[in-house]
């Protein structure tokens, strides 16, 4: 399995210093230029979310002194820090397809050429837009119960604790709106896979002479 997208899939790695440098630097860019521009929305609303990590560890902090230093243990703390990761990994999903870094098997992958590895990326992102459209019509049935009643007024399903928040319900609306995005994406991707250019590679022009 990998989750990062080396350039030359038939070249080994490691068998060069310029493949060790890819494998220690990974500072470089790898948004795909394929994801387009609502690709690049998705990869600068992950910095946003990155903040949310940080702030639940700020509360689970805050909670710890509250309940051990001063012996004032907070309501809001563990849910809030529990919204926030569920937020960021729901997320994370959406964030990785951009960038083309998900977990995916490849070794049937990278023994083909470099045209069959195209066919395969649209018939790859045409099923995972398919997929991800049926987890979004899940994802509505879900948030119908969560957000309405069933005399159809909105009402957000709560948690049920003492501080009661709505969160339950709003991570279910993102994680709705989510599931479509990805379904976009995934589609923007085969689209733009399809369209894509070849240049011959070295090998296939050498055989064709």
């Amino acid at each position: 399995m990998t989750n990062t997208p080396h350039p030359d899939p038939h070249s080994p790695l490691g068998t060069s210093e310029g493949n060790v440098a890819d494998l220690v630097d990974d500072t470089r860019a790898v948004l795909s230029p394929e994801s387009g521009m609502f690709g690049r929305c998705v990869n600068f609303l992950g910095s946003i979310f990155a903040i949310g990590f940080l702030c639940s560890m700020s509360a689970l902090i805050f909670e710890i002194c509250m309940r051990h230093i001063f012996d004032a243990p907070t309501i809001w703390a563990h849910e809030t820090t529990t919204f926030l990761c569920g937020m960021g990994f729901v997320f994370a999903g959406l964030f990785c397809a951009s960038r083309n870094q998900h977990i995916r098997v490849v070794i049937i992958y990278d023994m083909v050429g470099r045209r069959t590895r195209r066919i395969l990326d649209v018939i790859i992102s045409l099923v995972c837009a398919a997929s991800t459209g049926f987890f979004a019509f899940a994802a509505w049935l879900m948030v119908k119960r969560a957000a309405f009643t069933p005399d159809g007024r909105f009402r957000l399903e709560t948690s049920g604790s003492a501080w009661n928040p709505p969160f339950p319900a709003i991570l279910k609306i993102f994680m709705l709106v989510v599931m479509v995005a990805l379904t976009i994406q995934f589609l923007i991707l085969a689209y733009n896979y399809a369209r894509k250019k070849l240049d011959m590679p070295a090998d296939d022009a050498i055989a064709r002479r």
